[in-house]
């Protein structure tokens, strides 16, 4: 198993875009916003990270495998930059690590019993809802 967790800044593309939104004149003028544009599968994060990244049903990542992040929240180039590379962070740290296996279990006898009762309780309720006879 492959031990890279942590995106190398040099594999993360950037372009800079106009930002949407209310700004008056610089909005208008300056392209502050960032894409950012991550290909998982030519990464060097190890390969079940890879596996779990393009598992997940995120908005973000295409068809492809490219993770694309629009940061536009800050005023300045560098500072949604910083902001792209922190969420494309906490994207690669919420699979890196592995989910605990789920062991089955059997029920219980009590619960088997308990669950019996509620359900012929259930019905019992539910036979006294019928029409009444006068």
């Amino acid at each position: 198993m492959d031990s890279v967790k942590h995106v190398d800044p040099a594999e993360v593309t950037f372009a800079p875009v106009r930002a949407q939104g209310p700004g008056g004149q610089n909005v208008n003028k300056v392209a502050n916003a960032v894409h950012l544009r991550f290909d998982i599968r030519a990464s060097s994060l190890g390969d079940d990270v890879k596996q779990r990244l393009l598992a997940l049903r995120d908005a973000r990542i295409t068809d492809e495998g490219v993770v694309v992040i629009k940061a536009q929240e800050y005023r300045s180039l560098q500072a949604n930059r910083r902001d792209a590379l922190r969420r494309l962070d906490e994207l690669v740290a919420s699979v890196a690590v592995p989910p605990k296996r789920r062991r089955p279990t059997r029920p219980t006898l009590a619960s088997q019993q308990r669950r019996l009762e509620t359900k012929v309780r259930r019905g019992q309720l539910k036979t006294l809802r019928g029409r009444v006879d006068t």
